[in-house]
């Protein structure tokens, strides 16, 4: 399941095959976490997206900018640093150097 806010980028999620929960944001709803499934837990929620947006964010920032043609590159680096959480950045940066002086 994918949880978002409203923003109307994320409208065609359901053609996609995904199921789509959303919370509204908007001045006056405020809506946040909520559960849907009666049981008390809050499991529609977008903190989770909205904190790794933020790591990936602070992830790019000392490239001051990043071309469209190698986002998906940076943001595979990323994915991949971020999944083995033991991963020390000074080998990032080894990998990333090795990575740049190869093209």
């Amino acid at each position: 399941m994918m949880c978002t806010d409203e923003w109307s980028g994320y409208n065609r999620l359901p053609e996609k095959n995904r199921r789509h929960a959303t919370v509204n944001h908007s001045p006056g709803q405020r809506e946040w976490p909520r559960g849907d499934g009666g049981d008390g837990i809050r499991e529609v929620h977008d903190n989770t997206l909205e904190g790794l947006w933020a790591a990936l964010r602070t992830f790019l920032r000392p490239f001051r900018g990043v071309s469209k043609h190698y986002l998906s590159q940076y943001v595979a680096v990323f994915q991949w640093a971020y999944n083995l959480k033991e991963t020390i950045p000074d080998t990032l940066r080894i990998l990333m150097g090795i990575t740049s002086n190869a093209t």
